[in-house]
């Protein structure tokens, strides 16, 4: 069974070290040594190595092979695209908070008029 490419997406942003990878790109590429490094006292370069398929699987980074070197690159459009999937959810919980908002003001009130204090 293949996954949408959205679960994908969260599936692999949903482990801190993926993150960590994604984060560290963000500031340009990256061979896979480079990007294990940080990680080396806690988990082992196969471990950080099945991170990254991971990563490449949801599209979430290229991986190419230059010679020895294989640098990976981020590709941020699996990123636009579950930003965009919760911004329609955005604007709908922002309506409620706002709701919220004004029925605890309303309640706070109360109290003040009937001389309560918090």
């Amino acid at each position: 069974m293949t996954q949408d490419m959205l679960s994908q997406t969260f599936g692999a942003l949903a482990d801190p070290t993926r993150r960590a990878i994604l984060a560290r790109l963000a500031r340009g590429e990256a061979s896979v040594s480079d990007l294990a490094k940080p990680f080396m006292k806690t988990m082992s370069l196969p471990a950080v190595t099945k991170h990254l398929k991971v990563l490449e699987k949801a599209g979430l980074i290229t991986k190419t092979k230059e010679a020895q070197w294989r640098p990976c690159r981020l590709n941020g459009e699996p990123l636009k695209l579950a930003a965009n999937w919760m911004e329609q959810y955005r604007a709908h919980w922002e309506d409620r908070l706002d709701r919220l908002d004004d029925y605890l003001k309303t309640i706070t009130k109360k109290g003040v008029k009937n001389g309560r204090k918090k």
